[in-house]
């Protein structure tokens, strides 16, 4: 009886360690993929952003590192297939004859391992651009709103958009 509480008394504190060895380490998987899935969120995110600021501050050179060199964008202007020819259009419909301002809100990511969807609600404002310097700028001549759904993909670089398509849902006043 003896020798069976000494091997019972080793054996059951072994047991517990492995126990709670086994669920400590699938709660430290789980909060690794909540950590990274909410990392991915973030960085998406920044990318819808970063797109904005690109196109409100007209430095289409930062679109490179936006969208990737096979992406394809749909937008009311028309429709790119290609790195060049989307900056080539962004170019076209953001001239210095008027400025845009882009709000974006309701980002929602849905990351799917190595690749997400992304919805975002966009108000964009077209106003002349002041033609004197320090002026302040005139009143909104266009007003739109749209939603915008993305295809994320994630590569050796980051994360970058291969799929913008654009679906306006409102506007006021007269596209410039």
């Amino acid at each position: 009886m003896n020798r069976f509480r000494t091997v019972a008394l080793t054996a059951l504190p072994l047991a517990l360690l492995a126990a709670c060895s086994t669920t400590a380490t699938a709660t430290d998987d789980a909060a690794r993929r909540e950590t990274r899935e909410l990392r991915d969120r973030d960085q998406i995110t920044q990318l819808v952003y970063r797109l904005g600021r690109a196109l409100d501050e007209g430095r289409f050179d930062d679109l490179r590192a936006i969208y990737t060199p096979d992406a394809t964008v749909r937008t009311p202007g028309g429709t790119a297939e290609g790195r060049d020819a989307l900056i080539a259009q962004a170019r076209r419909n953001h001239t210095d004859a008027h400025r845009i301002q882009h709000f974006f809100s309701n980002v929602i990511v849905d990351v799917h391992g190595d690749s997400a969807d992304v919805r975002a609600n966009i108000v964009a404002i077209f106003t002349p651009a002041a033609e004197t310097p320090g002026r302040v700028a005139p009143e909104p001549a266009f007003t739109l709103g749209v939603v915008y759904r993305i295809d994320a993909v994630r590569s050796g670089e980051g994360w970058s958009m291969s799929r913008v398509d654009m679906t306006p849902q409102w506007s006021t006043g007269t596209r410039p």
